[in-house]
């Protein structure tokens, strides 16, 4: 998981210090869940899914599927 998450964030070319200003934590924060050192939150999971327009099994490495899932 935490190796998607990276990826994702490269592709886009964006610091970890961004994807943290975006998710309201610090930097440090952000690393240490691109690293697997913490657990990432739901609701942390859920905002990166939607900034990458994803899925959270994808981020989760549970499927290979990037789609986002349709609105309910």
């Amino acid at each position: 998981m935490y190796e998607r998450i990276r990826n994702l964030r490269v592709d886009k070319d964006l610091t970890q210090y961004q994807m943290a200003e975006y998710l309201n934590c610090s930097q440090r924060v952000y690393s240490n869940y691109e690293r697997g050192e913490v657990d990432v939150p739901t609701q942390i999971l859920i905002k990166l899914a939607d900034f990458h327009k994803t899925n959270i099994d994808y981020l989760l490495n549970r499927t290979k599927y990037k789609k986002p899932y349709p609105p309910s």
